[in-house]
């Protein structure tokens, strides 16, 4: 395996998919790339977390 130059789906970037990230994935047997980078994957994590106020 080689490093993989990627573009986030979210702000257009290119990140680098490491040897290493792709072993990890891999072995936890998820199937698809990451499609954001790490910054964008932080946004939309902390977003997610954000406690919902509905009445």
């Amino acid at each position: 395996m080689a490093d993989k130059n990627l573009v986030c789906k979210d702000c257009g970037k290119e990140f680098l998919f490491t040897e290493g990230e792709q072993a990890f994935y891999k072995e936890k047997g998820f199937e698809n790339e990451p499609q954001r980078c790490v910054e964008c994957r932080k946004a939309r994590k902390q977003q997610n977390n954000k406690p919902s106020f509905r009445k």
